[in-house]
């Protein structure tokens, strides 16, 4: 009994939906703020993020021709879900859920179904921008999670371990490195932030895949993407900044790692300009690939 009520309070509370929602908006403002300053404009206020959903909640849902009100619900809240089951499963400081063998698995499945249900989306919406998207996302996500896998799966293997826990309390190694660096590399793609932002090129093909939702299922999509920001971020921090002792210490440096990396993904999209499909798909498949060698080669040398 003890421990369904952790995991009801890591997935509602911490780190689950109503933390994750506070730190998804205040991220999402942080970079809208940060990549203002830097264009030398004034920025948002910090409850834009939260106004910005609730005006989509207050809109009517309009029904596009060709698709089921099952699969317009549906896509989003699925997407939504799995990023929150993911979140949960994260042992950042003060996550009271169990852990258990091979939850590092789940978590890589679950991460992986916002990528292919935005695919979905696209090309169930019918859209022509919908669907340029959609291909756009399957083409680059082959790109950015051979970096992204390579670097969980070899720091899996050297530690000698599938478990989240065992893997955020193992002492730091060139291998924790190196796979950092490879990780990092595949956020700005996971995101859809500069200069990978292009499966959501707004001058190219309006919203994407988002082109044809609106209202509730379009707010759904949108609250998964700042769970899915908290997710990316929680992981990086578990698997690759050693723990500290006490409870106040790790929830401190949790923090402050995220807001760092918020500040790097703000600064990354401010500087450049968006690339073409190849040009991503080339970096990945060359930086990516030998990030995920150079890896795999340390581990297998023990």
């Amino acid at each position: 009994m003890a421990s369904v009520w952790g995991n009801l309070l890591a997935l509602l509370l911490w780190p689950g939906l109503a933390s994750g929602v506070i730190l998804g908006w205040f991220y999402l403002w942080l970079v809208r703020k940060l990549t203002a300053r830097l264009q030398g404009r004034r920025g948002p206020f910090f409850y834009q993020p939260f106004f910005d959903f609730v005006k989509l909640l207050g809109k009517q849902t309009l029904l596009p021709g060709g698709i089921s009100r099952a699969m317009f619900y549906g896509l989003p809240l699925a997407a939504l879900l799995s990023t929150l089951f993911a979140l949960a499963l994260i042992p950042v400081p003060g996550n009271p859920i169990t852990s258990f063998a091979g939850d590092l698995i789940v978590l890589i499945y679950l991460l992986e179904m916002p990528a292919l249900i935005e695919v979905l989306a696209g090309y169930s919406s019918r859209s022509l921008y919908g669907q340029v998207s959609a291909a756009r996302e399957a083409l680059l996500s082959l790109g950015y999670n051979l970096p992204m896998l390579a670097a969980v799966i070899a720091l899996a293997m050297h530690v000698g371990t599938f478990s989240l826990r065992e893997l955020a309390a193992a002492p730091p190694s060139w291998v924790h490195l190196l796979a950092a660096v490879a990780f990092l590399l595949a956020i700005p793609a996971r995101l859809k932030i500069n200069p990978f932002s292009i499966p959501n090129a707004e001058q190219e093909i309006v919203a994407g895949a988002h082109t044809e939702f609106n209202g509730v299922p379009l707010a759904l999509f949108e609250l998964g993407h700042a769970l899915e920001l908290v997710a990316l971020l929680a992981l990086f921090a578990v698997l690759f900044v050693p723990p500290v002792g006490s409870l106040l210490a790790g929830l401190g440096l949790y923090l402050l790692v995220s807001l760092a990396l918020v500040a790097l993904v703000a600064l990354l999209g401010a500087a450049t300009a968006r690339v073409k499909v190849n040009q991503a798909f080339r970096f990945y498949w060359s930086w990516g690939a030998l990030a995920a060698v150079v890896v795999a080669a340390l581990v297998m040398m023990g």
